[in-house]
């Protein structure tokens, strides 16, 4: 076993990172499965590269989400305890009572009893960007698309007004994607005070909704805290928003950018499902899962991780790992393989899953079926990316609409 040492720990999620984390991700694999490195704020971590040793960990009670396991005073966003009791923080038991009161709402069932209604969102926004198309030539399909459309769906859920679904989406990126220390504050002040005065205002005026339903378990059943409440609120506005507008915009990217392949998905819609998924490995926004604490010294692909040390399992590294994918840098609509780690694996699996593979099935329907003259409006490589050791996705998408191309659209 490697035990590890006090010389000074690789910081590998610089600059070279930015511009290319998959390079990275490589060239660490091939040094080993786990890295004992630091993060760009100096803070240590493990980071575990292999496909079989990240699926294996995902997946191991060991490792513990719960912050008080943290040996080394580990911070994150220094969320306040209305935010920081959600799914993410907590292990099995709390976790599990949580989540069954809020997967109703989840389940492919419900999902498909909603799917008019995202079918809507989607005609509506794409009208949107080709109204900016037309208008203006070129429009950024994020600001126009990408960001409103799981707000709108997730908000809905919600009933959040839709004014109020844009700011609360600026704040949630003020946290993800911070300018500042400042900003970051700011943001998670801001997120909190929302959603602490959303549950009041539903506990006043209840209706036939996810957040009332949550409501009458805190009040009548006692069946979770008000932390609990308001951090439930926020993980599943925030997480099912922001994950959702990310994918649709690097699926959008990478479609555009294999045009051969989308040229056959536009011949054979009935490889959308299939093509979401390999959509979900090759380009899935969450570079790493978020960070665990071992409870106790685990071995892990050769190394024993000392307990209360911060472990981060990266998805972007299992998912080009060549032991698990042949040729994992291709992207291949035809590789049908849902066992990807995109929306997470054992008790954390995501709760929203069949919402968003739903979701972006529609949107991809619609903008590259159904809008078969749409292009990036600059090389791939010209695009601004927002990059950090935890996601990756593009600050805006500039696109534009071939001149004179059919547009598909009824």
């Amino acid at each position: 076993m490697t035990h590890h040492s006090d010389t000074p720990l690789a910081q590998p999620f610089g600059p070279g990172f930015q511009a290319d984390p998959h390079a990275v991700f490589a060239r660490l694999r091939q040094q080993g499965s786990v890295h004992h490195i630091a993060l760009p704020d100096g803070a240590p971590v493990w980071l575990v590269t292999h496909e079989h040793d990240v699926r294996h960990g995902l997946a191991d009670p060991r490792f513990s989400v719960d912050k008080q396991h943290s040996g080394n005073g580990f911070k994150g966003f220094s969320l306040p305890p209305a935010l920081d009791a959600n799914l993410l923080n907590l292990d099995a038991g709390d976790h599990l009572r949580l989540r069954r009161l809020v997967a109703q709402g989840f389940t492919p069932r419900h999902v498909d009893g909603m799917r008019n209604h995202i079918q809507s969102a989607v005609d509506t926004f794409t009208r949107q960007l080709l109204g900016r198309l037309e208008a203006d030539g070129k429009a950024d399909l994020v600001a126009e698309f990408a960001r409103p459309l799981p707000l709108k769906v997730i908000g809905d859920l919600f009933v959040v007004p839709a004014r109020e679904q844009s700011q609360f989406s600026e704040w949630i990126s003020g946290m993800l994607a911070p300018a500042s220390g400042a900003e970051l504050v700011e943001s998670i002040g801001k997120v909190h005070h929302y959603l602490v005065d959303l549950v009041a205002s539903r506990r006043a005026n209840p209706g036939d909704d996810i957040l009332s339903s949550l409501i009458a378990a805190r009040d009548e059943d006692d069946r979770l805290t008000e932390d609990e409440l308001v951090s439930l609120a926020f993980l599943i506005l925030g997480a099912g928003s922001e994950n959702v507008q990310h994918q649709i915009a690097n699926a959008v990217v990478t479609l555009l950018d294999h045009p051969d392949q989308l040229s056959e998905l536009r011949e054979k819609p009935e490889l959308l499902p299939t093509a979401v998924e390999e959509l979900f490995r090759y380009a899935h926004p969450n570079l790493t899962a978020i960070r665990r604490f071992p409870t106790e010294p685990v071995d892990l692909g050769g190394v024993r991780i000392p307990a209360g040390d911060t472990v981060l399992f990266s998805l972007a590294s299992a998912h080009r790992d060549p032991a698990r994918y042949p040729q994992p840098d291709r992207f291949d609509i035809h590789r049908f393989d849902k066992h990807h780690l995109a929306l997470g694996h054992g008790l954390h699996y995501c709760l929203g899953a069949a919402l968003a593979r739903t979701q972006i099935a529609l949107a991809l329907d619609a903008l590259l079926l159904r809008l078969p003259g749409l292009r990036l409006a600059s090389a791939p490589q010209d695009l601004s990316w927002r990059t950090t050791f935890r996601f990756r996705a593009p600050h805006d998408l500039p696109v534009v609409l071939d001149p004179g191309g059919p547009t598909g659209m009824v």
